[in-house]
C-alpha cells in the first residue's frame, strides 16, 4: 500500500479547507509537514489531486472522487482505533441542526446520547438550512438535522417529523383579540421573519408565493427567540414553528393568529453524504431521533422539558 492513514487525513483536511496552512492548523502540524504529506500522496500514486491557485489549493475531478472514500477509510479507521482501546465503537459525531431543530430538540437528543455514550466527542452545529446543507456536502459534519428543503445531488433526505409554522403576534395587538387573519390584513402588518437561507422563511414564502401583495418585512432576524422578544415588544408579527411557540403560548405572552388561507405545513428531515460511511454513532443517533418521535403527528406534539 502506497499511502498511509495520516496521508489521507492530511488530504481531506485540505480538500475541505482548500488551504494548506488551514488545514496543518487544524491537524496541528506544520505548514511543511502538510505540504510534504499531499506532495509524497500525489507523487506516489503518480496523480495530482488538486488544482492550484497560488496559495488556494481546490479539488480536481479525480480528488472529488477520491474525497468521499477517504473519508469513510477514516472514519472507519477510527473506529478500529476506538475499538482497539477498549472503547465502544462510539468515538465522535458532529451533527448539525438549524435553528428551531437545534434549539428544541437536538440538544435533549445530544444530551440522551451522551448519557448512555460519556465516552463520545460530540458536536453540535446549529445554523441554517443553507449552511447546513453545504457543510454535509462537504463532509465537515456527519449528519444534519434540517427544516428545509434539501435538492443537493450528492445528499441523501429522509423524512423525520411533520412540522407546522404559525403566525403569532403580542396579547395587545388588535390580531390577537381575533385570532385569525386572512391575505388581506397579514398583507397590512409589519413583519419580523428569519432571514433567506432558512427553511423557515422558506416555507412561509412558499405559503405566500400564490398572493401578490408585497410584505412591509420590517425586520430580518436570524435567531426565533430574537424574533420572539421583538413580536413581544409590539414592533411587529412573525411566523416560526409551533414547536419554538409552546410555551409562550402556554404563558400568554405570545399569542396564535390562525391563517386557514395559508399552508405552513412542512417536514423535519435527516441529511447525510450519499458516500460517507455510516459509523455506528450515527446509526444509533439517528434511531434516538426516530424513538423520540415515535408515534408524533407533529413536531409540537413531542413531550419536552417545561420552561417556566
Amino acid at each position: 500500500m502506497r499511502f498511509t492513514l495520516r496521508q489521507l487525513q492530511v488530504f481531506v483536511a485540505v480538500a475541505q479547507q482548500e488551504s494548506v496552512s488551514k488545514a496543518a492548523t487544524l491537524l496541528s502540524l506544520s505548514q511543511s509537514a502538510a505540504s510534504t504529506s499531499i506532495s509524497e500522496l500525489e507523487r506516489q500514486s503518480s496523480c495530482q489531486l488538486f488544482d492550484r491557485a497560488g496559495k488556494r489549493l481546490s479539488l480536481n475531478a479525480l480528488g472529488r472522487q477520491l474525497l468521499p472514500q477517504a473519508v469513510a477509510l477514516l472514519d472507519q479507521a477510527k473506529e478500529i482505533e476506538d475499538l482497539l482501546n477498549g472503547k465502544s465503537g462510539f468515538g465522535s459525531l458532529a451533527v448539525g441542526a438549524t435553528l428551531t431543530i437545534g434549539n428544541y430538540l437536538a440538544t435533549l437528543l445530544i444530551g440522551g446520547f451522551m448519557k448512555v455514550h460519556p465516552e463520545s466527542q460530540v458536536k453540535l452545529h446549529v445554523q441554517n438550512t443553507a449552511h447546513i446543507v453545504q457543510q454535509v456536502a462537504h463532509y465537515e459534519i456527519d449528519l444534519g438535522l434540517i427544516e428545509g428543503d434539501c435538492n443537493h445531488p450528492d445528499i441523501e433526505v429522509q423524512s423525520w417529523v411533520e412540522d407546522e409554522l404559525v403566525v403569532f403576534c403580542a396579547p395587545q395587538h388588535p390580531l390577537a383579540q381575533r385570532g385569525h387573519a386572512g391575505i388581506r390584513e397579514l398583507s397590512g402588518e409589519d413583519w419580523i421573519l428569519r432571514e433567506q437561507g432558512s427553511g423557515t422563511r422558506l416555507t412561509f414564502d412558499q405559503a405566500m408565493r400564490h398572493h401578490s401583495d408585497a410584505l412591509n418585512v420590517r425586520l430580518e432576524l436570524e435567531h426565533t427567540e430574537a424574533i420572539k422578544r421583538a413580536v413581544e415588544s409590539g414592533l411587529g408579527i412573525s411566523c416560526i414553528s409551533r414547536l419554538a411557540l409552546r410555551d409562550a403560548f402556554r404563558r400568554g405572552s405570545l399569542v396564535p393568529v390562525e391563517t386557514p388561507d395559508l399552508d405552513l405545513r412542512r417536514q423535519f428531515y435527516f441529511i447525510w453524504h450519499r458516500q460517507k460511511y455510516q459509523t455506528a454513532a450515527m446509526r444509533e443517533f439517528l434511531d434516538m431521533c426516530r424513538a423520540l418521535t415515535a408515534g408524533i403527528r407533529r413536531s409540537d406534539e413531542i413531550v419536552l422539558p417545561e420552561v417556566r
